[in-house]
């Protein structure tokens, strides 16, 4: 197919995604990142929050932990620390989350404490957001 391109979405515990996409849209740390066939090669750190993909005319949402994407011209990894549909997030739990993180942000920490809790707390918004 000449208007797609490869896609694998990893995660160190399992591979959410394998097979053609026609774009996909992840949440970069300098905003949403596009990608479709041809793109130039790029090396992408990708943010906590919800990446789309289009699979045959359909797009699919994941949301995604923090992470990188190799860019190439005929495919794109995404290699993110987690990887959850929508509809699997338990929002109780991500509450519970988002608040420990908060929690935990107010006391005084080391600065290693500091940077684990802020990435916690983004996981977490980005669960919340996106099980909406």
């Amino acid at each position: 197919m000449e208007n797609t391109f490869y896609l694998e979405i990893m995660t160190p515990l399992k591979q959410f995604f394998q097979g053609q996409a026609e774009a996909i849209i992840m949440p970069a740390t300098d905003g949403d990142f596009s990608v479709h066939v041809g793109h130039e090669p790029a090396a992408v750190a990708v943010d906590p929050g919800t990446a789309r993909f289009c699979v045959e005319g359909q797009w699919k949402e994941v949301i995604v932990g923090q992470g990188f994407a190799e860019v190439m011209p005929d495919y794109v990894i995404l290699m993110a620390s987690s990887a959850e549909r929508p509809e699997e997030i338990d929002k109780a739990r991500a509450e519970r989350s988002r608040q420990m993180a908060e929690e935990r942000l107010r006391q005084k920490q080391s600065v290693q404490e500091y940077y684990r809790s802020k990435t916690a707390l983004a996981r977490a918004m980005a669960r919340l957001k996106g099980a909406k």
